[in-house]
């Protein structure tokens, strides 16, 4: 397990503490539950609250890193697509949504699932760039 440094001499954040800290943020401005975030990146949820405190650190190359890289590709693309408004990203996700056949929220437990909604979203944020004048 790779922790973050303490001390005022590591000034310098590591991708991994970058990924981290960028995941748990989102989940957090996305309503997520520190169970839902961990059913999204596959660890545990004691995992995911020693996340919230930089003690564990998610590791380049490992599934829990890739899927946290899509959950923050999911997260920016939703504050676009909603103009950064957290209420209705949140109300996104946790609403059913006839384009995905489901609850957004509920899909990204899975990795097809996230998938899905990131191509959804992509796919969306393209047609508000050609509809933009």
């Amino acid at each position: 397990m790779e922790t973050a440094e303490k001390g005022p001499e590591s000034l310098v954040m590591s991708e991994a503490q970058v990924v981290t800290g960028a995941t748990v943020a989102a989940a957090e401005r996305l309503g997520l539950t520190a169970g839902d975030l961990a059913s999204v990146i596959g660890v545990c949820e004691d995992t995911v609250l020693r996340m919230g405190r930089l003690e564990h650190l998610l590791r380049k190359g490992t599934p829990p890193f890739e899927q946290a890289l899509l959950l923050i590709r999911l997260f920016r693309a939703l504050n676009a697509v909603t103009h950064a408004d957290a209420g209705s990203a949140r109300a996104w996700l946790r609403n059913a949504n006839l384009a995905l056949g489901g609850i957004p929220a509920e899909k990204i437990a899975t990795r097809d699932g996230l998938l899905d909604v990131l191509a959804h979203l992509d796919e969306r944020l393209g047609r508000d760039a050609v509809a933009a004048p």
